[in-house]
């Protein structure tokens, strides 16, 4: 993965230390997302973070764990950590040995809330969810220990094992740590480390009724796994005494240490997988893989390549400030890399017919052009011409604007790979609208200039004999506003963030493509020429049946322009 030089950030320069110091030999990280959903733009950020310090460029010694944090069964599939699983994959990715899970601990996971109740520092809690919210107390006041804190030790412990039985229903008690209630820090006024929950796991089947929480587990996980630095976004820094305090307090030898960064936050996209699955479920987009969805899978459908995304993570950087990323920089990464790695055709998406007057099949000569002009390895492919041919309406103007370089009526232009042509008649319906061009070529500059005048303008075009058809999905940003989940209306409350849905996100269109692009297996990606990048689809494309390209990225920028 040469693509991405390394740049210096705060973590790198915690690690270069550790190790100068002889406190480690090696790294181990880990990426540990929980499968309730796919995985989004904000997790490749992370998976290249904590993979790339052990696989990129310049890689540390030491390996990143692939952890499923499978704690809550309810929100849980295998759909989702098998998409995870292929999505880290496909960033170019590999995990230390097998998969792990949280719930590959839950044994012991146990055993350490027993030793912790039986070094009086947790107890089993009788409050309601409301009750224990009225006792927490707020940033402000403190908050009041529960009525069930002072339990002896033997009654916790009894209570725990029925718990752990089934003994009891779901919610009415739950397994608490004994910190401190007047804590200014809210994660550390008692917090729950275990709750009664009859729920299938996707695991563990109905072995257990009870289950612990993330910030119990993952400390626990992390040292069970012998993890170096333990990297996550900003939002757990708060988290970290209570991640430290449980190591502090059970009989293991391991205590991994915590840092933070910040969480990426993409314009004109959302992050959050609650509101993904919103999206999916309403029927909004066509799955969690839609194109337009800033997941994984949806950039993959879409067509950006693993290496553009990785470039964008690089550009987005590692730091605590905020990390405010417009859409146009992922674009920016995406384009860059697909410059050089999609092979070049002609395709017209909105077509006018024009008709070669002066086409001689005996005169009238194809060229063949490379699939790219510095990778002559893509090889080349013939572009032929016949009478009738499709330029894009955009290509002709009656009355051009100032500076107009295309086809007008009277003027000349060349078509790529091939003659100079002039517009000699143009043809309207009943409404005025132009419905056909008649050109006349100039059978002397096939591969040469004309004499004695200057002709600036190039057009793509594609023969009407030898093109085919295909269906082409231009799609575009989801959201028409840079924070769709941030916009407040006149009363100071959120407006809801589908009222921000773009309504031209996706329009389909009938394209006329080079025929080359007929024998094209899915994810297949080509630059089509003055118009953008296009990848086949992933899943409905089928090699010679009739192309389905969803459209990947334009050739350049234009959202600010079509916004101002």
């Amino acid at each position: 993965m040469s693509d991405t030089p390394v740049i210096s950030n705060f973590i790198r320069n915690i690690i270069d230390a550790d190790l100068s110091a002889g406190k480690h030999q090696s790294i181990v990280t880990r990426f540990p997302p929980e499968p309730n959903g796919y995985l989004h733009v904000g997790h490749a950020k992370s998976i290249c973070l904590n993979f790339g310090l052990v696989q990129a460029e310049n890689p540390y010694p030491g390996v990143c764990n692939l952890r499923f944090d499978d704690t809550n069964p309810e929100k849980e599939s295998d759909e989702y950590a098998r998409s995870i699983a292929e999505d880290v994959k496909w960033m170019g990715f590999e995990w230390n040995g097998d998969i792990r899970h949280a719930s590959d601990y839950f044994p012991q996971l146990f055993q350490f809330a027993v030793e912790l109740i039986q070094k009086g520092l947790a107890y089993v809690c009788e409050l309601n969810a409301e009750e224990m919210r009225a006792y927490r107390g707020s940033l402000t006041e403190p908050g009041k220990n529960s009525p069930y804190r002072d339990r002896s030790v033997e009654e916790n412990l009894d209570l725990f094992t029925r718990m752990k039985n089934g003994e009891f229903p779901d919610g009415s008690k739950t397994l608490r740590l004994k910190i401190d209630m007047s804590s200014g820090n809210v994660n550390l006024r008692d917090p729950v480390i275990y709750r009664i929950r009859r729920a299938h796991h996707i695991r563990t089947g109905d072995d257990w009724c009870i289950y612990p929480m993330y910030d119990y587990t993952h400390c626990i996980s992390d040292a069970l796994e012998g993890i170096t630095h333990s990297l996550c976004t900003l939002e757990f820094e708060d988290h970290r005494p209570l991640y430290d305090w449980v190591l502090d307090n059970i009989s293991i030898d391991c205590h991994p240490r915590q840092y933070e960064f910040s969480r990426l936050e993409l314009l004109y996209a959302l992050t959050s997988k609650r509101k993904l699955n919103q999206l999916v479920t309403e029927g909004i987009v066509s799955g969690w893989d839609d194109p337009r969805m800033p997941t994984i899978s949806g950039m993959r459908r879409r067509g950006y390549s693993p290496e553009g995304i990785r470039l964008f993570a690089q550009r987005c950087g590692i730091s605590k400030s905020e990390n405010v990323i417009d859409y146009s920089v992922l674009e920016g990464a995406v384009r860059e890399k697909l410059e050089a790695e999609a092979p070049r055709v002609m395709a017209v998406l909105d077509p006018i017919k024009v008709t070669l007057t002066n086409y001689d099949e005996a005169v009238t000569a194809s060229r063949s052009a490379p699939f790219h002009p510095h990778h002559p390895e893509f090889g080349e492919r013939e572009v032929p011409i016949s009478r009738q041919i499709w330029i894009e309406q955009d290509d002709f103007a009656e009355v051009p604007p100032p500076k107009w370089q295309r086809l007008t009526a009277g003027g000349e232009v060349r078509l790529r790979y091939s003659y100079v042509i002039k517009c000699e008649e143009v043809i309207k319906d009943a409404s005025g609208k132009v419905i056909e061009l008649k050109c006349s070529i100039d059978h002397d500059t096939l591969g040469q200039n004309p004499v004695g005048r200057k002709v600036k303008g190039v057009i793509h075009w594609v023969s009407a004999e030898h093109a085919i058809e295909a269906d082409v999905r231009l799609y575009d940003r989801l959201f028409s506003v840079p924070r769709p989940d941030a916009v407040r209306g006149e009363d100071g409350e959120y407006v809801d963030f589908k009222q921000f849905i773009n309504p031209n996100s996706l329009t389909t269109v009938t394209a006329y493509v080079e025929s080359c692009v007929l024998a094209a297996e899915p994810e297949m990606r080509y630059q089509f020429e003055r118009l953008g990048y296009f990848c086949t689809d992933r899943y409905e494309h089928v090699a010679d049946k009739k192309p389905i390209f969803n459209r990947t990225v334009t050739l350049k920028d234009s959202w600010a322009k079509e916004q101002a």
